[in-house]
């Protein structure tokens, strides 16, 4: 019987070339996230998924697929699918990792330094016409060469950061649950726990995986740790910040700044009190919006889907133990 797949956005590149040299596919063509219950009437019936980060992949969905294989996600992170209830069920998931590591690494860093040097308060003057004579105390931020850098979770992401950080110049901070001599080798970098990071940090990177121990990592007591002068930039998961907490801190002046390329919620209502704030830039989820990054995303699910469905090792799995 042929294999049939639902494919829950229009992916780039060669994808669906890719999926449909193998399976039938089910191509939901909206402009905006497939619905909830078009998504579990459709998912009845087939025994491949192919979706976004955003698409949940939960206990409720799993139900109503009992014909599901595999499920593949155009994502690293993988905190939108219950993988306790795929592993039980033998349903095999997909990521891409590694193919975002330094489109990400790249965006951490254009907003580290957007929001260190207040780009975004800078190019509000200019367009509002607001933009008079030299004003040797207008706008000043904080330096980033020469700083001090602690890195939250330096696993593939967070160690290109630090790659990048030592080119500023910076000393580099990290803290995670195993240690990591290549970085304490080639950048000098020392570990530390939380707290101590928090404390030393001139600028604090969250590139840490969400789980249910990461959850509201950066919460209030967390912030209070920090500088005030410290920035704060966030290229994870946005629930590893406690939204509110943060939204105080800036108000409050417990931190100087913060850059956010995820939120919790996401997306962010326009009227969400955060956005109104000029000491915190909000970028929509840009991490691994690059052309060749996010086609090459697309063409790595692809391949996984169809690994999956033919019982083949797949290039990325999240459970392997599945295979055992």
């Amino acid at each position: 019987m042929a294999k049939s797949v639902l494919v829950t956005r229009q992916p780039l590149g060669r994808a669906l070339e890719i999926i449909s040299a193998d399976a039938s596919v089910d191509l939901w063509g909206g402009d905006v996230s497939m619905p909830r219950a078009e998504l579990l009437a459709r998912v009845a019936s087939v025994d491949g998924l192919y979706c976004m980060l955003n698409d949940r992949i939960d206990r409720e969905l799993l139900a109503a697929a009992p014909q599901l294989r595999v499920v593949s996600t155009m994502a690293v992170g993988v905190d939108n699918i219950d993988l306790a209830v795929c592993t039980r069920r033998d349903v095999v998931v997909g990521h891409t990792p590694g193919v975002l590591t330094e489109a990400t690494a790249d965006l951490a860093v254009a907003l580290l330094l957007a929001t260190a040097r207040r780009l975004g308060e800078g190019i509000e003057q200019v367009s509002s016409g607001r933009w008079g004579e030299f004003q040797p105390d207008l706008l000043l931020g904080r330096d980033v060469h020469s700083s001090v850098i602690g890195i939250v979770g330096p696993g593939r992401i967070g160690s290109a950061v630090a790659r990048r950080a030592a080119g500023f110049g910076a000393s580099i901070l990290y803290t995670g649950p195993t240690a990591k001599p290549t970085l304490e080798q080639e950048f000098g970098a020392k570990r530390r726990d939380l707290s101590g990071l928090l404390s030393e940090a001139d600028h604090v990177m969250l590139t840490a995986p969400l789980r249910p121990d990461t959850h509201h990592l950066i919460d209030a007591s967390a912030l209070r740790l920090m500088k005030s002068t410290a920035t704060l930039i966030n290229v994870a998961r946005g629930p590893l910040v406690d939204t509110a907490a943060l939204y105080e801190a800036l108000r409050s002046g417990w931190i100087a700044a913060a850059g956010l390329d995820v939120t919790d919620p996401e997306p962010l209502p326009a009227d969400h009190p955060l956005l109104g704030l000029p000491n915190c830039v909000v970028l929509p989820h840009l991490g691994s919006a690059s052309v060749q990054t996010r086609t090459e995303m697309a063409e790595m699910a692809a391949r996984n889907l169809v690994l999956g469905l033919n019982g083949e090792p797949m290039e990325a799995c999240a459970n392997p133990e599945v295979y055992a």
